[in-house]
């Protein structure tokens, strides 16, 4: 049980970090999204952080499980192909970094997609 809790704590924590990073550099990330033609790439890191945030409280606090994960699963699909298409890239560093993020996060995807199967309430939810 300890374990599921830390498992908790870190998926979900990764996914608030990420979020408030969202806010924190909003106006580099909105940079880095028109450079991958992001319509309305301000507009799509707010609610790409808001979705993290949701998700990331809702793991951590084993409330709404099945809304947070999708709202990570709405977060982690158009990013992974749009922001990290390593196959679209020609230089070796920036194709190596984004290959990585890629399937960082489709590793992240499958561990949402499991995480609908596991049963409610989760030990320790508000």
């Amino acid at each position: 049980m300890i374990l599921f809790i830390i498992g908790r704590l870190l998926f979900g924590g990764y996914f608030l970090l990420n979020g408030y990073n969202h806010f924190a550099g909003l106006s580099a990330m909105s940079e880095a999204a028109k450079t991958k033609d992001v319509p309305w790439p301000k507009a799509a890191v707010i609610i790409s952080g808001i979705l993290l945030l949701l998700g990331g409280s809702g793991m951590i606090l084993g409330i709404y499980v099945p809304l947070a994960a999708l709202a990570l699963i709405l977060f982690l699909i158009p990013v992974t192909f749009k922001m990290h298409a390593y196959w679209r890239m020609t230089d070796p560093g920036e194709r190596m970094v984004n290959k990585i993020n890629f399937a960082k996060n489709l590793a992240l995807l499958g561990a949402d997609l499991m995480i609908l199967f596991i049963p409610l309430p989760w030990p320790y939810s508000l």
